[in-house]
């Protein structure tokens, strides 16, 4: 409030006067009053009139004194006090209308807040009326004060529209940037739990086979290897039992709707950023290129996600130093074709039919440590469960490995409304506009 009191008071006084003499000005104080009240909407409005009316009365006296002006205190308080009213009328008006604002497009919130400021307006002249016995404006002075009025505030909340623009652009911003960030959580959660299904299959195997051997070491008599085993046997019980838990909460989050369903162009937007950032991590220039001749929702994103975000990384690192990586999506009769293609060095055909095994790479770090090899099977397994299958091939035009994965449409879109003229944006343009 302080502030606001300070800036108005000082843009005050840069003014002019349409009129002989002093007897009336405009100046910047009323513009910057309003755009403090319209961004500021948390101040009391009225209070903040009051103090800022008090403080620039002050200003003007103690500048009449500091500049030698051959006024007593009550003159020069008798002088300004009409600006002090102009601005307490203004924060009224503006309160009245405060509940609304956001509500008014630009064009009409500059003629509401114009109206405004023509109240004020009459209500400092009434003032200088009721106190100095000024008398009253001609017509032509009352149209010109009317055209100064809208010009003004026109100018302020065109400012301000500008400001409110920028802010949404900002948050807008911040919001695509969580999401991108829930996404890539969510994907990688979508892989940790189906390697935890995975591993608690595994153990679930392994805990039955225990206990067959505990059951036979029983019939034959060999007690103390009958005990050890028994025991391990309860261990890996207790990890699975464990692993199970973990896999509960991993699901409830996986299977939450965040932020809901979600376009294919912009899944392969996010697939591209992302990548983007990987290659510039790994130090690498690569040329990001897609192409789509469909488009549609769908709430398979994460696992989609999932799928092309590992081919898309496995196409990077492919690339030695730099290259190009090619996207596509599209649509041929019941089949949705999700394509990744690279400029790297290509899949022998001798590893194609074990490309997809666990376990098998033909990656290896600087030290010679070989990946995990997991990164593949889990694509095929995703596809394998969106009902879809995957091919490898060559690239046409770049040379390097060619990924295909076609999967039905009907798996992946999401449905729509019956009627076209009722559908709604899904949640996720929503929370993006």
């Amino acid at each position: 409030m302080a502030v606001v009191a300070l800036g108005t008071a000082l843009a005050g006084e840069l003014k002019i006067n349409p009129f002989d003499g002093d007897i009336f000005r405009i100046g910047l104080g009323s513009s910057a009053f309003l755009l403090f009240l319209l961004l500021l909407r948390r101040l009391p409005y009225i209070l903040t009139g009051a103090v800022t009316g008090a403080v620039v009365l002050m200003f003007r006296m103690g500048l009449d004194q500091a500049l030698g002006h051959d006024l007593t205190p009550i003159a020069s308080a008798t002088r300004h006090c009409s600006a002090a009213v102009y601005y307490l009328v203004f924060a009224v008006g503006m309160s009245v209308i405060k509940p609304r604002l956001d509500r008014f497009y630009p064009l009409v919130l500059g003629a509401v807040t114009a109206v405004v400021d023509l109240m004020s307006n009459e209500a400092e002249l009434l003032t200088r009326l009721l106190v100095t016995g000024t008398t009253t404006f001609e017509l032509n002075e009352w149209t010109f004060l009317m055209a100064i009025a809208m010009l003004r505030t026109y100018f302020v909340t065109g400012i301000y529209s500008s400001i409110a623009i920028s802010r949404m652009r900002i948050v807008q911003k911040e919001q695509n940037r969580r999401i991108e960030q829930m996404l890539s959580v969510s994907s990688g959660l979508y892989g940790e739990v189906f390697y935890l299904k995975k591993s608690i299959g595994t153990l679930e195997n392994v805990t039955l086979g225990s206990y067959e051997l505990y059951r036979r070491l029983a019939d034959e008599g060999l007690q103390e290897h009958k005990q050890k085993v028994l025991g391990l046997t309860q261990q890996i019980h207790e990890v699975k039992k464990d692993s199970q838990r973990i896999l509960a909460g991993l699901i409830k989050l996986t299977d939450r709707e965040v932020p809901g369903d979600m376009p294919l162009s912009n899944l392969l937007q996010y697939t591209v950023r992302s990548n983007q950032q990987y290659a510039e991590m790994l130090g690498k220039s690569i040329v990001f290129t897609q192409k789509m001749s469909c488009d549609y929702v769908t709430s398979s994103y994460i696992p989609l996600l999932t799928l092309l975000g590992n081919l898309t990384a496995n196409a990077v690192e492919a690339i030695r130093t730099q290259g190009q990586i090619h996207l596509e999506v599209r649509e041929q009769g019941e089949l949705t074709f999700l394509s990744v293609s690279d400029s790297g060095g290509g899949i022998p055909p001798e590893d194609r039919e074990l490309l997809f095994e666990p376990g098998f790479t033909t990656k290896f770090d600087d030290e010679g440590i070989a990946a995990t090899g997991i990164g593949l099977s889990h694509v095929r397994d995703i596809a394998e469960r969106l009902g879809g299958e995957i091919t490898i091939g060559t690239a046409p035009g770049l040379g390097g490995a060619w990924f295909q994965v076609r999967i039905p449409t009907e798996k992946l879109r999401a449905s729509t409304p019956s009627d076209p003229n009722s559908m709604q944006e899904s949640s996720f343009e929503r929370l993006l506009v």
